[in-house]
């Protein structure tokens, strides 16, 4: 990584149109409580948060990822990262399937998935973190 890139961080993060982050929620009172209580976990990918809560054995069940911009949060489709028994995909296939449903769509939360191509976020750290 270059000098510059060290210091301003990934050149993608300044693309207005890609998240900076992403972001899952889940309510750790599993909707029992008056009013939620979340814990959040983040990435700079979506690849690198779907892949952490795998790890941490976070099931889809109960999750809601959104998309970080600088000033709004959007919220993803949790089907276009899972797989048909419902588990969370790996890469390359979740950038499959969000490509191809940015294809169909046009919606901007699921821009720069390219799996036949270049990844916009190729750039980026793929680590997760969290809870918080």
């Amino acid at each position: 990584m270059s000098l510059i890139r060290k210091l301003f961080g990934p050149k993608s993060k300044y693309d207005k149109s890609l998240p900076y982050t992403y972001e899952a929620q889940i309510d750790v009172l599993c909707w029992k409580g008056a009013e939620p209580m979340y814990s959040y976990y983040y990435s700079d990918t979506i690849c690198g948060l779907v892949g952490y809560l795998e790890a941490n054995n976070i099931t889809p069940e109960g999750v809601e990822i959104f998309g970080i911009y600088l000033n709004k949060e959007i919220p993803l489709e949790k089907k276009y990262c899972l797989s048909e028994d419902g588990k969370w995909l790996k890469r390359p296939d979740i950038c499959k399937s969000l490509e191809e449903h940015f294809e169909q769509t046009m919606e901007e939360q699921y821009k720069g998935h390219v799996a036949n191509g270049e990844c916009a976020f190729d750039d980026r750290n793929r680590v997760g973190s969290g809870p918080y």
